[in-house]
């Protein structure tokens, strides 16, 4: 991070601030790869709290630089006016992703607002805080999609896709996770809507040893798949999403419709295309999603990938 960059970060972050968002967004997506110096940092809107989050360890020079920038924000009429009251640094290059609150009160968590709907985060105590904004598309398209439908929510994590669904009309989801820890916090986000839970249920299994248990929910409408890149010892992008598609005709109904994501750089859309038109010839590509447009890439084959497949298509 040169003086240059820290420059064109402080420029960016005092025009956001300046026309803070209402809901929850990304402020400032150094990962795409658009700003030279910036690419391993980023800067989320929290309704409050601004969450910078910085990916690979910089100089000590370079750290004390940008912790003395942010800082800086504090006493600058922008920060006055956007209503901020905190900012945290999260280091997600250390183990243990430990964040430090730089300006305001330091919190575990918060409430935050997305198209409408609730969602907790945590803050400074995990890698990733609950909810993957990029996705913000994805669930609107799930909302605008499941009127009616039987939804299964692969990988759910903190269950977003699900509380979309739900949100839209789908008559019962199913999630499956491995982390019960992120279920249960899914749960919550649930219950921060004012849902029905009796119409969603929560299975914390290794998918891998639980198709059994997947099938006796289906056939369903909607499949959702949205894994990690890598889960040690549960999950390698490269091999195991193919095991995911060759399964998806004996879930799916006669006119059932997929969502396939994919967030790692160095799989392009011909991943899913291709492994797709292999595993699961049935199903037809109907439609990439966009992404939201604060989250700019340099090579949109880099960026997130959200492909609709549906049968008969």
């Amino acid at each position: 991070m040169t003086p240059l960059a820290l420059a064109t970060l402080n420029q960016h972050l005092l025009t956001a601030l300046a026309a803070a968002p209402g809901e929850t967004r990304r402020l400032f997506h150094g990962r795409g790869r658009c700003w030279p110096g910036l690419e391993q940092l980023t800067v989320d809107w929290l309704q409050g709290v601004v969450l910078v989050s910085l990916f690979k360890e910089p100089e000590a020079g370079q750290l004390e630089a940008l912790q003395q920038l942010l800082a800086e924000l504090g006493s600058t009429p922008q920060w006055v006016a956007s209503g901020a009251r905190s900012l945290m640094l999260q280091h997600r290059y250390l183990p243990d992703s430990r964040g430090e609150w730089l300006l305001g009160e330091a919190i575990d968590s918060c409430t935050i607002t997305e198209e409408g709907l609730r969602y907790q985060v945590d803050l400074g105590s995990k890698q990733n805080n609950g909810l993957f904004l990029d996705m913000r598309y994805g669930r609107n398209w799930v909302r605008a999609n499941a009127r009616g439908k039987n939804v299964l929510n692969l990988f759910a994590y903190t269950c977003g896709f699900s509380v979309a669904a739900i949100a839209g009309g789908a008559e019962r989801v199913v999630n499956l996770d491995m982390s019960r820890a992120a279920l249960s916090r899914g749960r919550d986000n649930h219950r921060l809507n004012g849902h029905d839970t009796s119409r969603v249920s929560f299975l914390g299994h290794d998918l891998f040893k639980s198709w059994s248990k997947v099938k006796q929910g289906g056939p369903y409408d909607l499949v959702i798949i949205d894994p990690p890149s890598f889960q040690k010892g549960s999950f390698v992008l490269g091999k195991d999403y193919a095991r995911v598609l060759r399964r998806l005709p004996e879930l799916l109904t006669a006119d059932g419709c997929v969502l396939a994501c994919m967030n790692d750089p160095a799989f392009s859309v011909d991943f899913l295309l291709e492994g797709m038109a292999e595993a699961a010839p049935g199903l037809h590509f109907e439609q990439r999603l966009e992404n939201p447009p604060e989250f700019p890439d340099a090579d949109p084959q880099c960026g997130l990938k959200a492909l609709v497949f549906r049968h008969g298509a």
